[in-house]
């Protein structure tokens, strides 16, 4: 379809129509296939933006209590991990800048790795883009399309942010430089991503390798806000470069044209590299080791784990570096010199007993249940995957019944949560243990464990997804977990009544160590995730196989 809106544009332009029509029909085509991400993006940019004013000036309404947050939470490390250097935490919007753009940087550098590796990766290994430049089209101009896709959605971000900001009662000026703070990190890592995909083979790794770039670019900006004199760290990573615009607390709009800079020389990469290479391959040849390591080649379970050994590595790895970082900074947290008044209402926005460094663990496992939720839904959007690119018809052919190659897939994916959660707690009790935090081995191992039921549950949602609606799967996922997770975080400000806050999963999970483990409660969601999961094997028994 793409593809015939193309050739009519071309033959109804000149020749400076040939090549500027055609991109524009496909960067509409991107906008449009990109817009459940882009709409569910939006929506957490534009619900955070407006719940974090909304918030603080409800927990804080007076001098007082704001000047008394900021003095303590200025100087914690523990939470710097999360949010970046704070300037000015007893005005609105310099809490918001922190909080606002902390988060959400990190969400549109994810943002921007996905963004690119769809609309230029993906499309080849889908053998899409091969049709496209069957019509009078050049890969610049193809390149431009995709470029211009990723930008109208940088733009809807951008607004769903303003919008949410301006809802929450914020300057307008200011406002408008917190969301372009923000959204200035998607086309650095989309930049990132699109020369990621020119040199590697495969859509997968030019992912994994996107994925690695945020990481580390986080891991740069962790060390630079939480390391004395380790500052100038920031200034390495883009998403320093956004801390540094300082929105609401003396912007520095200058920095900003490092973003740019950046972009531009990313830019010219892929165009340069795409020139010198097949359609479908990668400056790195693609490696099949099959004839020299036969090894995991057995079962669909076993090639399973063969090809997701290396995404399991990945998502333990990063989790058990970002363990022990916690564990370490979690001396520097302290409840001194914090009024009782100020430590009620960080209960209310779901703090609990964050002011001590046992209260600080339990608060950082929160995140890690998250991470062990979208990994599951990641293991089944990979499993989509292989279906979409028509895979699945061949594996079927075989001897091979479908509940036995979608419950393998199940097995690996609910392994490697097992892996995601063991490397949470093991990590995080070594960096506690290697500055003096006493908190007991076993303890933090059944903290680790406590991942696994809420995980398991989205496994067996996502599994029921894939098996009813498969083209809508991902979506629905990936949304479940960060609808429920955002409205744990922040349902309690809203005023909304307990029961209604208290229907998401995590806020059935009990805070290991600081609280004791909910075995009622975690018994209930490995069962619905069991069930669901067994109902969505019968979905997938009884539909078609489809393609992308």
């Amino acid at each position: 379809m793409a593809t015939v809106e193309i050739r009519r544009a071309a033959r109804r332009g000149g020749a400076t129509g040939r090549r500027a029509r055609p991109a524009l029909v496909l960067a509409r085509r991107g906008f449009a296939d990109a817009r459940v991400r882009t709409l569910g993006f939006a929506y957490v940019f534009a619900l955070y933006s407006f719940l974090q004013p909304y918030g603080y000036r409800t927990a804080y309404p007076d001098a007082i209590g704001r000047a008394a947050f900021a003095t303590s939470f200025g100087a914690n490390k523990g939470l710097r991990i999360f949010y970046g250097e704070p300037y000015d935490l007893s005005s609105v919007g310099g809490y918001t800048a922190w909080r606002v753009g902390g988060t959400l940087a990190i969400a549109a550098a994810v943002f921007g790795v996905l963004a690119a590796v769809r609309a230029l990766r993906a499309e080849e290994d889908a053998g899409r883009m091969e049709v496209v430049l069957a019509a009078p089209l050049s890969r610049r101009a193809t390149y431009l399309g995709a470029v211009t896709s990723i930008a109208w959605q940088s733009l809807v971000l951008f607004v769903a942010e303003l919008v949410g900001l301006l809802a929450g009662g914020l300057p307008a000026v200011g406002s408008i430089w917190l969301a372009l703070a923000t959204v200035s990190v998607v086309p650095v890592f989309a930049g990132i991503a699109a020369v990621a995909g020119e040199i590697l083979p495969t859509r997968r790794l030019a992912l994994e390798c996107g994925g690695a770039a945020v990481a580390v670019f986080l891991v740069l900006r962790v060390v630079a806000d939480t390391i004395d004199g380790g500052g100038w760290l920031r200034w390495m990573s883009p998403l320093g470069w956004a801390e540094e615009l300082r929105p609401f607390t003396g912007s520095r709009p200058a920095v900003l044209l490092l973003a740019v800079a950046a972009t531009g020389a990313l830019s010219l990469v892929p165009v340069a590299i795409g020139r010198a290479r097949d359609l479908g391959t990668g400056l790195v040849a693609a490696h099949d080791d099959a004839d020299e390591n036969r090894r995991l080649l057995s079962s669909p379970l076993a090639y399973t784990l063969r090809t997701e050994r290396g995404a399991i590595a990945v998502w333990s790895g990063g989790v058990a570096a970002f363990g022990f970082v916690l564990g370490v900074v979690s001396e520097s947290v302290s409840s001194a010199g914090i009024p009782k008044s100020v430590e009620r209402e960080l209960a209310r926005l779901g703090s609990g007993s964050i002011l001590t460094p046992v209260g600080y663990i339990s608060f950082v496992f929160y995140f890690f249940v998250l991470v062990a939720s979208l990994f599951t839904c990641a293991q089944i959007v990979a499993t989509r995957r292989v279906e979409a690119d028509q895979q699945l018809e061949t594996v079927l052919a075989e001897p091979i019944g479908r509940v036995r190659w979608l419950g393998g897939r199940v097995a690996v994916a609910a392994g490697g949560s097992i892996a995601v959660a063991v490397a949470s707690g093991v990590s995080t009790w070594l960096g506690a243990a290697a500055v003096g935090v006493r908190v007991p081995f076993g303890r933090l191992a059944e903290a680790g464990a406590n991942c696994l039921p809420t995980a398991l549950l989205f496994l067996g949602a996502s599994v029921l997804a894939y098996g009813a609606l498969p083209r809508a799967s991902a979506a629905i996922s990936y949304g479940v977990v960060t609808v429920t997770f955002l409205w744990q975080a922040v349902g309690s400000l809203l005023g909304v009544p307990r029961w209604a806050v208290d229907l998401t999963p995590f806020a059935w999970i009990g805070l290991v160590p600081a609280e004791a483990f909910k075995a009622t409660a975690a018994a209930t969601m490995v069962a619905l995730g069991a069930g669901s999961a067994v109902v969505g094997i019968a979905a997938f028994r009884r539909r078609d196989v489809l393609g992308a």
